[in-house]
């Protein structure tokens, strides 16, 4: 093998020449085409890079409570149902108290990223408004965006626990309502207009200082020109249940009110009614019932002290101060003092009075609100505790004017101007009561006693006497001998009564007959009547010429002349 090697090598190299030829590298002038391939795909890279920078969206994080129902590189953000973004993180936060999900929205959303959006999660919910969610059975939860443009931008955001029920795009006005208390409203109770439903309550805060309720609710439009700053809202839970002399009286906004609550509220024409439209800040009064929120606003209020010494079982906080049957103001508070000095109890109670309700008539220049008091204390002005209803037996404060006082003046306790008091309508009719008993305490009545003890002795002992049964019998004999004599006058008398009767009832019509008109007794008595006519008028002749000429007498009636 290696020998045949050999020899083909040498029979080779015989063939080759003795120099062989030298390549020759030479230098081309210009740019190589085949750089552009490389160049083309790193400038199409930087566009797509520049491109997908661009284009990228902003970046949010959305602060929950928790993320049920939540995945990232799935969950979607919408806005009206339309995607706008995609959670790309979910991750607990720092404290462990709540979960930080980080979504990316679409370019150009960047605007919408205010102070003012809201983001919440929309998951299948039942509450006692209605049901809400359920597309999100099928399609899962997702995270939606109520974007506000106006202000200044931001990232963070701290997501609702509850979806709205209104968004900003939803044509209407927000209104803030203050109440002590909540009663029975809940988050989306009907808002109602003369008994149409209008809006809806959006929401409930407790007060910073905790002595009152903030009621937010939303009115659609066009209902919510309605709205003036002379518009009162009222409570209309339930039923509104009065007693008159028509019987009773139920009234309700409607079957949903009853079950979860609501609102109502009407325009008031009075001369104070402005009917200006609210202002963002302005606040709004929620009233208990409708009755409370027609009734007038007053702002003047003032404050007296009345010192009662009898019972005040009855009187409770709110009772209401009435002059004359109308209510002028209402009872503050109720206490029990006992006087260290005089070793006495009294029971001091607060009334709040307003002056507005009574309309002044007179020179008001010379108004001077303490100087009335005190003319009217002076005139008999006092406190008196009557009773408003016999079966509760519920009080009430009555001011009244009364002549038969004595007069009073105006003192002042503990910076309240007190009031002058009597004795309340029960209290007196007690007193009156105890009065008649003392009366009769003092009554001599059992010395009346022996001395009717005696009368009636007396009395028996001429009851039983012989005498007085003696007195009996004759008597019982007398009217038996008088029953007999009636009868006997009944049987021998009433027909000849009988016969007399019609004998004057004969006469009667004759002479009845003889006296009727054209009878010849009735012409002859005419023509008498006459004749004595004439006679009588002779004689007023004569009489009135005897008074002229009283001569006459004498010498004759020619003697006269």
């Amino acid at each position: 093998m290696s020998e045949i090697d050999g020899e083909r090598i040498q029979s080779s190299s015989a063939a080759l020449p003795e120099e062989l030829p030298q390549a020759v590298v030479g230098r081309r002038s210009g740019f190589s085409l085949v750089w552009l391939i490389p160049l083309i795909a790193l400038a199409i890279g930087v566009w797509l890079a520049a491109k997908t920078i661009a284009e990228r969206g902003p970046v949010v994080k959305i602060e929950l409570r928790n993320a049920s129902g939540l995945q990232a590189g799935k969950t979607k953000v919408k806005f009206k149902d339309v995607e706008i973004g995609q959670v790309t993180s979910i991750d607990v936060s720092l404290d462990l108290q709540t979960v930080i999900v980080t979504a990316e929205l679409k370019h150009g959303s960047e605007e919408y990223l205010t102070e003012g959006t809201e983001f919440w999660v929309e998951r299948p919910r039942v509450t006692a408004s209605g049901v809400s969610g359920l597309e999100t059975l099928l399609s899962g939860a997702y995270i939606a965006i109520d974007p506000i443009r106006k202000g200044p931008e931001k990232r963070s955001f701290v997501a609702l626990d509850e979806p709205p029920l209104f968004t900003t795009s939803e044509p209407g006005s927000r209104y803030l309502l203050r109440s002590p208390t909540l009663g029975s409203l809940n988050r989306g109770s009907p808002v109602y207009y003369r008994q149409i439903q209008v809006g809806q309550v959006a929401g409930y805060t407790l007060d910073p200082d905790g002595q009152g309720v903030s009621v937010d609710l939303f009115v659609f439009a066009p209902h919510d020109r309605l709205v003036s700053t002379s518009t009162r809202f009222w409570n209309a839970s339930g039923f509104d249940v009065s007693l008159s002399a028509d019987g009773i009286k139920m009234d309700t906004q409607s079957l949903i009110s009853v079950l979860i609550g609501g609102v109502a509220f009407d325009n008031l024409e009075t001369l104070e009614a402005t009917h200006e439209k609210p202002g963002p800040e302005h606040v709004f009064p929620l009233y208990r019932n409708r009755e409370e929120a027609h009734e007038k606003i007053y702002l003047n209020k003032e404050h007296y002290l009345l010192f009662f010494d009898g019972s005040v079982r009855g009187l409770t906080i709110g009772a209401p101060v009435m002059l004359r049957g109308i209510t002028v103001g209402q009872v503050l508070d109720i206490q029990l003092q006992l006087d260290l000095d005089a070793l006495k109890f009294q029971i001091p109670v607060l009334i709040e009075v307003e002056p507005e309700r009574i309309n002044l008539r007179g020179d008001r220049e010379l108004l001077n609100e303490r100087g009335i008091v005190e003319q009217l204390v002076a005139k008999g002005l006092r406190g008196q505790l009557k009773t408003g209803s016999l079966l509760t037996g519920q009080l009430y404060v009555e001011l009244d004017i009364h002549d038969s006082e004595p007069p009073d003046r105006l003192t002042q306790v503990a910076g309240h101007l007190v009031l002058p008091t009597m004795p309340g309508s029960l209290e007196a009719i007690t007193g009156k009561v105890t009065t008649v008993l003392d009366r009769l305490e003092a009554f001599p009545i059992e010395q009346i006693g022996k001395e009717l003890t005696t009368t009636l002795s007396g009395v028996s002992e001429i009851v039983n006497s012989q005498s007085l049964r003696q007195s009996v019998e004759e008597l019982d004999r007398t009217l038996v001998e008088v029953h007999a004599l009636v009868a006997r006058l009944n049987t021998d008398i009433a027909p000849e009564l009988a016969m007399s009767l019609q004998q004057t009832s004969e006469t009667l019509q004759g002479l009845r007959r003889m006296i009727e008109e054209g009878s010849p007794i009735s012409v002859e008595l005419r023509r008498a009547l006459s004749e004595v006519t004439g006679a009588a008028r002779s004689l007023r002749v004569l009489s009135d010429y005897l008074e002229r000429h009283p001569e006459a007498l004498l010498r004759g009636k020619g003697g006269g002349r």
